[in-house]
């Protein structure tokens, strides 16, 4: 008898995405992350830093002060102070940590960033997720919905904006609104602004509310930095001093990820304009490619971050289905369970901050992939 254990659900999880990894060539298209070749400045602080052996060193705790500043400027908030992450998920599990506990409430909406809802349960807070995938509320949080459950046990109420995988985006009088109601019930606003740079007007909430709205930033997107793990979060001083005392990361952040996130910074105008440029004309191929195909859809176009989100159900398409047809293609799209449970029948992910010839690979075989799709009722499990 083999005393071989069955792997477990995090072995299982863990290879999925080894399997991706190791794919040669594999077009990501389902993360999000921007795969547009990184700025030659960038490339050059990265190496810099590895030649001089800085990796030696700990950073430190809260990051370097160039960086912390730089970043501060970006967000045009002068008065508050930024704590450098191991990525934007580290500081939303910081946040959770300070706030979270049994009795209190997570109120978000559905869909979400899955995440900060497991560390929030993790603190034992229940999690309340307000459903906006509604054509009848414009795919938005509406003040009125929010304002109907959140009461005095309302730790954190958390925003992505950009939605993700929506790509809706929140109005300054919207955030004003939302920011007056977490005051009046006395939870924490936390505004999760990872894909503000693909916006086209965004307002951080911590302009609305200086003493009780935290940002948190990541550099995974608009920069291409996911595998170094880098974000921020960016907060009044006090309420920073706060939350940092729950952080994990008390040697610091990577150091030659702090390195590539300030040169990205310094020229963060000029590459955000080409990446914005690429993911528009990639959005635009992808919206072309779905309006010829009867039953999908885009509900949300054009997105305000570097995604759409593609609507199968109405073609008879399991989103699964979709996604393993394509991987076999050597595509990486995401299926809508990965962000909700509620709606993720409905839809695939695709990212839009890659090469252009990605996207239009992608278009090309879009009719051969969504027959060959429809013929498949099983797949195995996705993450």
């Amino acid at each position: 008898m083999s005393n071989t254990a069955a792997p477990s659900n995090a072995d299982i999880r863990n290879k999925y995405f080894d399997e991706l990894f190791s794919t040669t060539g594999l077009r990501w298209l389902g993360q999000n992350t921007n795969h547009i070749p990184t700025h030659p400045a960038v490339q050059a602080a990265m190496v810099a830093s590895i030649n001089a052996g800085e990796f030696n060193a700990y950073a430190p705790p809260l990051g370097f002060e160039a960086l912390r500043d730089a970043i501060v400027a970006d967000l045009g908030t002068p008065d508050a102070k930024a704590l450098i992450t191991d990525g934007g998920v580290n500081a939303l599990a910081m946040v959770c940590r300070a706030r979270c506990r049994p009795g209190t409430t997570f109120v978000t909406t559905d869909p979400t960033w899955k995440w900060p809802c497991l560390f929030a349960r993790q603190q034992g807070a229940e999690v309340i997720e307000i459903p906006i995938y509604d054509p009848a509320c414009n795919y938005r949080l509406t003040a009125d919905a929010l304002r109907a459950v959140v009461d005095e046990r309302t730790a954190i109420i958390y925003l992505v904006d950009p939605n993700n995988p929506l790509g809706i985006c929140y109005t300054r009088a919207e955030i004003e609104e939302f920011a007056a109601i977490a005051d009046e019930c006395g939870a924490l606003l936390v505004h999760d602004c990872t894909y503000r740079d693909f916006a086209d007007n965004h307002y951080p909430a911590i302009h609305a509310a200086p003493h009780n709205a935290v940002v948190s930033l990541s550099f995974s997107k608009w920069l291409g930095l996911a595998g170094l793990r880098i974000g921020a979060l960016v907060a009044a001083p006090a309420l920073l001093e706060e939350i940092a005392g729950f952080t994990s990361s008390v040697l610091g952040a990577s150091v030659v990820a702090q390195r590539a996130a300030q040169a990205g910074l310094a020229i963060k105008k000029e590459w955000m304009e080409e990446v914005r440029a690429i993911d528009r004309a990639n959005k635009a191929a992808i919206a072309a490619a779905v309006a010829r195909i009867p039953g999908l859809s885009l509900p949300v176009y054009p997105s305000q971050g570097n995604f759409l989100v593609l609507e199968t159900i109405g073609a008879d398409i399991k989103p699964e289905a979709l996604v393993d047809c394509y991987l076999r293609r050597g595509f990486m799209i995401r299926q809508g369970a990965y962000h909700t449970q509620r709606f993720g029948d409905r839809f695939i992910k695709i990212s839009t901050s890659v090469p252009a010839e990605w996207v239009t690979d992608f278009c090309a075989i879009l009719p051969e992939m969504v027959e060959e799709a429809r013929a498949i009722k099983e797949t195995r499990p996705q993450f």
